[in-house]
Order: structure tokens, then sequence, then C-alpha cells
């Protein structure tokens, strides 16, 4: 078992370690029986090189979030391999994992074969404590269709459950993200009726929304409340194109750590793949480093050498 202060690097700015810590992937549209998306893509290399690089992190997340988008077709096979692969990391690195429906998955199959649930189409919503920091899934899917949407019961479920705030406030997770994006043909696809949601969320302590849907990485605000989008594991979109001939290519994949502090939450973008270059700052340089006073620090790590 990985001990919680031991993972922790020293801290030698004005900043305190982080308060929390999750991993934040979206979009693995696994597919059954390894079969690849488009006869091009193999999601399940992808997601299994993804958990191996949230195992290589060395740390011991708080959470894994899976921002929708779990499989292409919601067959019960893909969600029986999603389990397999991503279970064994999560039960090592004793982190809870989340589960949050997207377009692509279907909430009978997603319910019984994922979450051990009544196979029915009621939405896919839930609530975790995390040690004081409230996460909040919410499904924005809709049956048959593969724009976003919220019910009214979901929005007022929803706002009770952030009536009372949180002592590290509140992280909301899903699928569709309620900010533009500069692809127009996704425009038909976004969450609908996004001021409904942001009159709920204007005055809570939500401090973050985590999402998916593009299959690039991007960030924004809505409603006051800053929005960062994970790009996708199983494929990534070329924004190197113009708009609007953009087209997805099997590089770029990534996910996202984020941490949690007393007054900000930061998302940093983790690409997938093994590259390994010189140990500039190794472990043992670190504790060299720890061993001196902040004036000793500054002047070694922080002042310019004369040139020449």
């Amino acid at each position: 078992m990985m001990d919680a202060a031991a993972q922790r690097p020293p801290q030698f700015g004005q900043y305190p370690s982080a308060l929390r810590t999750i991993v934040h992937i979206a979009d693995t549209h696994l597919r059954a029986g390894g079969a690849l998306l488009g006869d091009r893509f193999d999601t399940e290399r992808t997601l299994t090189e993804t958990m191996a690089q949230v195992e290589r992190l060395g740390i011991r997340p708080d959470a894994i979030v899976f921002a929708g988008d779990l499989t292409e077709d919601g067959e019960s096979g893909a969600y029986a391999r999603l389990r397999e692969i991503v279970e064994p990391v999560a039960r090592r690195l004793e982190a809870p994992v989340v589960w949050v429906a997207g377009n692509h998955d279907e909430r009978p199959e997603m319910r019984r074969d994922l979450l051990g649930l009544e196979p029915t189409q009621e939405p896919i919503d839930g609530v975790w404590d995390l040690g004081g920091l409230r996460l909040i899934a919410l499904d924005t899917s809709v049956p048959g269709w593969h724009h976003g949407d919220l019910t009214p019961a979901q929005l007022d479920w929803l706002r009770r459950e952030l009536a009372t705030p949180a002592p590290l406030g509140t992280v909301l997770a899903m699928h569709h993200p309620p900010i533009p994006t500069h692809l127009t043909f996704f425009d038909i696809l976004e969450l609908r009726d996004q001021p409904a949601l942001a009159e709920v969320l204007r005055g809570s302590d939500v401090r973050s929304i985590l999402a998916g849907h593009l299959h690039y990485s991007t960030h924004g605000t809505f409603a006051g409340i800053p929005v960062a989008v994970a790009s996708a594991t199983c494929y990534s979109m070329n924004l190197a194109n113009p708009a609007d001939e953009v087209n997805g290519m099997d590089a770029g994949q990534s996910f996202h750590l984020v941490h949690v502090y007393d007054d900000t939450i930061t998302h940093s973008v983790v690409p997938l793949g093994e590259v390994r270059g010189p140990a500039t700052f190794s472990a043992e340089w670190l504790a060299m480093l720890a061993e001196r006073t902040p004036e000793e620090r500054l002047e070694y790590f922080s002042r310019k050498r004369p040139r020449g």
C-alpha cells in the first residue's frame, strides 16, 4: 500500500501540497472483443496505456473520473472489458472510480454491466465524498441521441445536492461541456438549455467542471466556474487543420491531472506514451535540494550564472 505522505514531493514555494488529486480521463470508446474503432483505432490498447501511465505517476489519487463515452456502442462485452482493464489499477491505487455516462453509452447496459444496477433508462447521476471534496457526476446523455441535455428532475436533484456546501467545495463531472467549441459541426451535439444549468450553479460551491466529448483538451468558464475538457484516449482531433476539415488522429491522446488546493484548482495535461529522457531532476537531486535552506535553494536554482 502506498503511503499518502510519502508520495508528495517536497514543497519549496508558496503553495502547500494539493489537498486532493483527481485523474480525469475521457472518451475511451471501448469496443467488445478488442474490435478496432472505425477499423483504425485500437481503443483497448490506448486505454491499457492510459492506466499504465496513471500508475506510473506514483501517486494515490482521490478518484479516477471517466468523463463519458466509455464505450463506442454500449456493448455489454465492452463494459466488462472496461472493468477488467481499469479496476485492478484502481484497487492498487486505492482510488474510487467514477463512471460518467456519455452519448455513445447505453444506460441499461452501463447500469447492469458496469455498475451492477437495474438496467433502466434512468439517468446515471451520483455523489462522492472525497474527504470533504464533493464530486457530483451528472448524466448529460439523451437516449437515442448524441447531443446532451438535462431533465428538470435532474436539475432539481442537483439544486438539492448543492443546497449545503461541502467543506472543500464541489467538482462537477459531466460528458457534454457547457462551453463553445470552434469546430462548427460539434455545435449540433452540444449540451442544450445551458441557461437552466447555469441558474442552478450560480452562487453554489461548484469550483470546477470536468468534461469530455470534444476529443481535444480545452478550457473555459461557465456561470463563472472553470471548465476543463480532457482530450480523448481513443483518438484526438487534429486541430492543426482548418476548423471545417478537422479529422481524428491516432496521436495526441492524453488525460488530465487535477490538483485541488484551498484557493484554486489546476488541470494539467498528461500525454500518453512512456518517453524517458535524462533524469535531470531526479529523486536524489530533490533530496539534496530539500536539505538546503530556502536562501540556499534560491541561490542554487534561481540565480543566473555568468555567461561565457
